[in-house]
């Protein structure tokens, strides 16, 4: 089915038309959050039709116990499952005596679904005719709040067109809930407490095993044409809901209004005895600032967002619309006010692969916030990585590492790994650099040392620990070797020697060998505790650097490249070019043992390294390698076409650069890997800014000094963007004619451009 539906347009995502073969894609498009929660774009009311449920609240997880035909020593006894929470947002409509449901409606005309980014809200409007001949117009406006960031707020309004009608709205809470992603179809939540107190309802529930103390709750009020109604709503509960009924006959052209505020407290904020006292305090504030000025206080809280994050596009309304729908996902996922939390996978819009963290917070989300947020919020992310250190450590513990070793894992939600795909969790070992080379890149962005004698050399003394003793000693090659893994191309597992795990865990024993030095030089009370603590010698770090100095690194003198590992040329290299389509996406029509024996790759690997580690190669060895795998690689992940985005805008293939860029950006938007319906690809979606700035932007730190080669595709006739760099803002505005460049603030900034120093001074366009 072709999901190239979205209508395009500078600010909102917006659907036309009801179509239920769309419905599940829809929920996952038009997902709301506010960094503390979040929500699948369900229907508020009664929906038969096919749907996936979820709400989510930040942090909150259940360990699923692990499901394999087989065990083996080492795996993680539990999967983490994202879970679906008590549902706050129902209220289900009966129009004399029938229930409203889209599934049901004999007619449903006019329908729209938009999404405001720029301010921050969803709606749905449209007609429908019920199984019971009563016409109805229908506009429902809901969000999450960002300033309290424990309450959503709806708006539904429903007007009888054709007849008088009796309407109740029965606005409920659930947690009878299940998860659309179970090994066991274990329950994951313990109802403790359904309560109601004059028009405010309350359930206290736990998760199982975790246990996690939740409050979810409501507060309703009801309007007729916007004059409040003094109505004693019925409540009924049971063991796991709680309903409220306001009826009331409408007459015909009469619009009748629910306001709802909900959602949720938890005990990671409050103390679980005090939930729903602060229950009650949050929907008191919410009542007293009521829908419309919450909803303005929204409008404002976005428009600050937006200051800083966005990026323009001039002619090209697709690439436009991709490219902010990707920065205002990642803004509802995680908005670096808790250093507790992390930026999953899917965020809030879905519940696939399970964690709230994996590499790609260090390799690609890490840049986005550090260049349009403060800096504090990139350093939370990092110290979130030193408090599940002792974690790490036990990780690499359970698969025989000693002496301190860590591995990070591939998927966590506290430190602990919690994935069970032994050549994924065990052998994608890779991660562990992505770690380390946030810690620099962090330096190199911010100029903020201080990170790493407080925290970031044990990370890195863990690090390297691990790659010392993971490399073995080949006699046959006289050199070190790592053996039995998989790179970031997850389609070879269990190879030798792949070059991009080769190269980062040497560059991870010299970064953490150099930073030893400088810490022992420039901060001595530092460098005593870490060395107390970690019991480091010189005589280890020797045993490092001799495997650092001796890595190996396959090569092919004949295409004179890397190779990804020391088996890939003994495939049959047929290029995706001459790959039929009908087997596209692989993934999906092929075994996993073609895929494996294929020449085909997932997202960038050997390139992965020299997007990380550009400054190590020349162009001309980047191009060689570029033009070597590109042509094998199927972008079947969605962290592939940023990477290669920014590699073919470096080498001037300005219409390969957009190609990838649009795929990036609207990966989801338009389905491109046909799985939308399980939710976004929030962590990608960091990728596509970087496609943006370091891709056409060119933009590089190198030696204290931001560095720009300006590239703009065809299609465009201007882009912008800011980056906070050193707490300066500068704007950079590209056209087809030149570049333009402003600094906010009183200092002026000296930056390179295309090799040529220019300096700007604050207020003063700079036209380069």
């Amino acid at each position: 089915m072709n999901l190239d539906y979205i209508i395009p347009n500078n600010w909102s995502i917006i659907e036309e038309g009801f179509n239920p073969e769309l419905v599940k894609s829809s929920e996952s498009i038009f997902s709301l959050g506010n960094g503390a929660m979040g929500q699948r774009a369900n229907f508020e009311e009664t929906y038969t039709g096919a749907t996936f449920q979820g709400s989510y609240i930040a942090g909150v997880y259940y360990p699923d116990k692990t499901r394999v035909g087989w065990w083996k020593n080492g795996y993680p006894e539990y999967f983490a499952k994202v879970l679906n929470a008590p549902n706050w947002i129902g209220i289900n409509v009966n129009i004399n005596g029938t229930a409203f449901d889209l599934n049901t409606c004999k007619k449903v005309e006019n329908f729209r679904r938009e999404l405001n980014m720029k301010e921050g809200w969803l709606s749905r409007s449209f007609k429908a005719t019920l199984p019971n001949d009563v016409e109805i117009a229908v506009k429902v406006k809901r969000f999450l709040s960002l300033d309290l960031d424990e309450v959503g707020a709806i708006k539904f309004q429903i007007t009888p067109l054709n007849t008088h009608a009796n309407i109740a709205f029965e606005p409920y809470l659930d947690s009878g809930i299940t998860n659309e992603d179970s090994n066991w179809d274990d329950k994951f939540w313990d109802t403790l407490n359904v309560s109601h107190d004059n028009h405010q309802a309350f359930i206290q529930c736990k998760t199982m095993k975790t246990h996690f103390h939740v409050c979810a709750f409501m507060e309703s009020e009801v309007f007729i044409n916007d004059k409040k109604l003094l109505i004693e709503a019925k409540n009924t509960a049971d063991a796991t809901k709680t309903t409220f009924s306001y009826a009331h006959a409408v007459k015909q052209n009469e619009t009748y209004t629910i306001c709802k505020f909900g959602g949720y407290t938890v005990d990671r904020n409050h103390a679980k005895e005090d939930l729903v006292k602060a229950a009650k305090a949050t929907l008191k504030k919410a009542k007293d600032i009521g829908f419309e000025t919450l909803l303005d206080m929204q409008k404002q809280a976005w428009a600050n967002i937006w200051e800083m994050a966005d990026i323009t596009i001039d002619g090209d309304v697709k690439a436009q619309q991709g490219i902010r729908f990707n920065i205002y996902q990642l803004n509802q996922t995680y908005l670096g006010t808790d250093a507790r939390l992390n930026i999953g996978p899917k965020g809030f819009t879905g519940e696939k692969y399970g964690g709230s963290t994996y590499w790609d917070t260090e390799a690609y989300c890490i840049p986005f916030y550090m260049a349009t947020k403060d800096q504090s919020v990139a350093r939370n992310l990092l110290a979130y990585r030193y408090n599940h250190l002792q974690k790490a450590i036990e990780n690499a513990e359970k698969l025989g590492f000693s002496n301190g070793a860590a591995l990070y894992p591939m998927v966590t939600m506290n430190g602990e790994e919690c994935h069970n795909e032994w050549e994924i969790t065990f052998e994608e070992i890779h991660r562990n650099g992505a770690i380390a080379f946030a810690i620099y890149n962090y330096h190199r962005f911010t100029g903020d040392y201080s990170y790493i004698p407080q925290k970031g050399l044990e990370v890195l003394i863990g690090i390297a620990r691990f790659w010392h003793q993971r490399a073995s000693y080949s006699t046959q090659k006289n050199q070190y070797v790592i053996l039995g893994v998989t790179g970031p191309n997850e389609y070879e597992n269990n190879v030798n020697n792949n070059f991009y795990t080769n190269y980062i865990a040497k560059w991870c024993i010299n970064y953490a060998v150099e930073n030893i030095e400088k810490v022992e030089a420039e901060f001595a009370s530092d460098f005593t505790r870490i060395m107390n603590k970690t019991k480091l010698s010189k005589a280890e770090i020797s045993q490092w650097q001799e495997v650092a100095n001796n890595m190996y690194f396959p090569y092919s003198e004949e295409h004179q490249v890397y190779l990804q590992q020391d088996g890939f040329l003994d495939k049959h290299l047929v290029t995706v070019a001459n790959l039929d389509k009908s087997q596209r996406p692989i993934n999906q029509k092929w075994s996993w043992d073609r895929i494996l024996r294929s020449p085909y790759i997932k997202q960038a690997d050997t390139l992965q390294g020299f997007y990380f580690f550009e400054d190590h190669f020349t162009t001309e060895e980047l191009k060689r390698h570029f033009d070597y795998y590109e042509p094998f690689t199927v972008h079947e992940s969605s962290l592939s076409p940023c990477v290669h985005s920014i590699q073919a805008a470096k080498l001037g293939q300005m219409d390969q650069a957009y190609t990838f860029y649009l795929r990036t950006s609207r990966l989801d938007l338009d389905d491109y890997n046909h799985e939308v319906h399980e939710g976004l690809h929030i962590t990608s979606m960091a990728g596509t800014w970087m496609s943006i700035v370091e891709g056409f932007g060119g933009m590089r730190v190198r030696n204290n000094q931001l560095c720009f080669e300006p590239r703009i595709p065809s299609q465009w006739e201007a882009y912008s963007f800011k980056v906070n760099f050193r707490h300066q803002v500068l704007k950079v505005m590209v056209t087809q004619k030149e570049t333009r460049f402003e600094v906010d603030g009183e200092q002026d900034l000296k930056i390179l451009v295309n090799n040529r120093e220019v300096h700007i001074i604050p207020h003063q366009l700079i036209a380069v």
